[in-house]
């Protein structure tokens, strides 16, 4: 993934993490990220943002089970839920879908081409998950469907600051 070495202090990659409602994964993936970055003293290379394709929960915070599942584990979902908006595709490197559905909205909101080329999948990045081809919703799912969301989460998350460290391999 050369494309996207190019995350330092002087030049953030921007990325944006989006699922259906904006309330339970991508504001995670979201949290997840900045957590890593931070750990990793890298937080001042990114510029990290979350959105949905269903613009209904706009403004709230993330689903309550989330944020206990995430605080469980260190985590702090401060988003606010916003939808997806045509300027994204201006204003980010990556965006990065949680699933097929989610690609699909994507690249039918795309503006360009050149756009549609900056989203990929979450989990392309996975590393500790090899088969997982997509982050699942876990709204109507019970406290595992969450924890498996961020467990894919984590991994994910890893092999994407890891992707985009330059110099790593």
């Amino acid at each position: 993934m050369d494309r996207y070495t190019q995350a330092s202090p002087e030049r953030p990659l921007s990325v944006l993490f989006v699922c259906l409602g904006n309330i339970c994964r991508s504001p995670a993936a979201q949290g997840v990220m900045e957590d890593m970055a931070k750990r990793a003293d890298r937080a001042s290379s990114y510029r990290l943002d979350s959105a949905g394709l269903y613009g209904g929960h706009a403004g709230e915070m993330p689903d309550r089970r989330m944020q206990i599942h995430a605080r469980a584990r260190g985590y702090s979902l401060m988003h606010r839920s916003r939808p997806v908006r045509e300027s994204d595709f201006d204003n980010f490197d990556i965006i990065v879908a949680m699933d097929a559905s989610n690609r699909r909205g994507l690249m039918d909101l795309a503006p360009t081409p050149e756009a549609q080329e900056k989203i990929v999948m979450m989990t392309d990045f996975c590393r500790s998950h090899p088969g997982a081809d997509h982050v699942p919703d876990p709204y109507y799912e019970g406290a595992e469907g969450f924890e498996l969301v961020l467990d894919l989460l984590e991994d994910a998350c890893a092999g994407l600051l890891d992707a985009t460290t330059p110099g790593h391999e």
